[in-house]
């Protein structure tokens, strides 16, 4: 895959991977308000038709209800307070370089572990050297990540990262801001046992370059992206790892934001430690 593929390269872009990730940017739709963004107007409109009118019909229900109606649930049928705790194991104990560490280990901390190291190799940390080592050594396994490094100081090369509008060192601009996150929505438990994992997470990610000169502005895109992970000492690392687009929903009638709103959302709002 070219440097022009999606975070950098086969297996050696940003979002990591050892030589069978093939992704690329998505390219820019030739009217992007056209069809598909008039329809999903339609039937947002529908569904807020349907939405009043739902409103309306609890309302009157309401207004009509006697005040004098006793609460016939005995006092003892009450929910108890832990009925809406969160269930699962806690996803880490710590974390080392910025990297979580100490997943469970079973099928729910193997499922935090694909998570949350889908969201570090989809960090801006991968697009410097110092950080991407340091990003690759915490994540994968000793002698995966011995032979991922020179390929991939390869594929983030000076030209790559000037056509994404950073510097030679992976800096944004002055007065700019560089924006790669990658969102978990939901984990898939592929295989399990007690030595290895396969977990698929699906994810949204945002991609580009906020500022008043961009010209590549930050968009949204939704993949899967599978790990398999090995138990390692006291913890997951991944082996190997692919990914593959959607799935991906109806684009949404939310305005675009202005590239200042853009960055001091990124800067303002910091991301998660994601469990099960």
């Amino acid at each position: 895959m070219s440097n022009d593929d999606q975070y950098g390269g086969a297996g050696h872009g940003a979002v990591g991977g050892t030589g069978q990730t093939r992704t690329r940017l998505p390219e820019a739709p030739a009217d992007p308000y056209g069809p598909a963004r008039r329809t999903a107007r339609t039937s947002r409109s529908l569904v807020t038709v349907v939405g009043v009118v739902v409103l309306l019909i609890a309302a009157i229900a309401f207004a009509n209800q006697s005040p004098d109606t006793p609460d016939d649930r005995p006092a003892d049928d009450a929910p108890a307070a832990t009925s809406t705790t969160a269930t699962g194991t806690d996803p880490v104990t710590g974390k080392t370089a910025g990297i979580p560490k100490g997943f469970a280990h079973d099928e729910q901390g193997a499922q935090s572990a694909a998570a949350n190291y889908a969201v570090a190799l989809g960090s801006d940390g991968m697009f410097r050297k110092n950080t991407r080592h340091a990003l690759v050594d915490g994540i994968y396994a000793p002698d995966v990540a011995s032979r991922m490094k020179g390929p991939q100081d390869e594929a983030y090369s000076t030209a790559f990262l000037a056509r994404l509008g950073l510097d030679a060192n992976g800096n944004a601009p002055q007065g700019s801001t560089f924006v790669t996150r990658t969102v978990p929505i939901g984990t898939r438990v592929e295989s399990y046992t007690p030595t290895a994992a396969k977990v698929s997470v699906w994810y949204t990610g945002l991609i580009g370059m906020s500022g008043t000169k961009s010209t590549d502005p930050v968009r949204t895109l939704w993949k899967t992206w599978t790990f398999e992970l090995s138990w390692i000492g006291e913890d997951w690392k991944v082996v190997d790892d692919t990914q593959q687009d959607g799935p991906a929903p109806v684009p949404g009638d939310v305005p675009v934001s202005t590239s200042d709103d853009m960055s001091k959302a990124i800067k303002e709002f910091g991301g998660f430690t994601y469990a099960r």
